[in-house]
């Protein structure tokens, strides 16, 4: 099984992501990573979607998607030179002191911000690929994580090319 990433452009109306998302599932396939927002182009949205499977499974929900009324450009951005990140928000446990201090030391390390600090808590945003992402989880894991949230993964084609243009 290999990991994939499509990014998607997709015409902004309700329904559309039901209608993508059902795709996968009827094929069984889990979605591992999904991101959905406005793009450069009025009137539409990107649907990042990361899933694993072999390369005729792969194929087929590429031709899938492509029937859809409101999909108006899919690409496998995969073997494409591209950037790829996620955005994470952790909460931390962190009293005054020094178990404070070392949890921002880390923080400083990841050039992740703090951007909420509570009596008995701070919270973190963090940006990056999946592994950076991962790394600064577990370290702060041992201080103890109150909560945790994170994005799907987005991604864009490097240099000019763009991966979703037009129909």
């Amino acid at each position: 099984m290999n990991r994939h990433i499509f990014s998607v452009l997709v015409e902004d109306s309700p329904g559309v992501l039901s209608r993508v998302t059902g795709l996968f599932s009827r094929r069984g396939f889990n979605i591992e990573s999904l991101a959905v927002g406005t793009c450069e182009q009025p009137d539409t949205s990107r649907i990042t979607i990361v899933v694993s499977g072999n390369d005729v499974q792969i194929e087929q929900v590429k031709k899938q998607l492509n029937k859809l009324i409101e999909v108006i450009k899919v690409l496998d951005i995969t073997d494409l030179e591209h950037v790829e990140r996620e955005l994470a928000l952790i909460k931390v446990k962190a009293e005054p002191g020094e178990v404070r201090s070392a949890i921002m030391q880390v923080a400083g390390i990841f050039r992740a911000k703090i951007i909420d600090v509570g009596t008995d808590s701070l919270m973190i945003e963090v940006t990056g690929d999946s592994s950076k992402i991962a790394a600064i989880e577990d370290l702060m894991s041992p201080y103890g994580i109150i909560e945790m949230v994170r994005t799907g993964k987005i991604a864009l084609q490097r240099g000019a090319g763009t991966a979703c243009s037009g129909r």
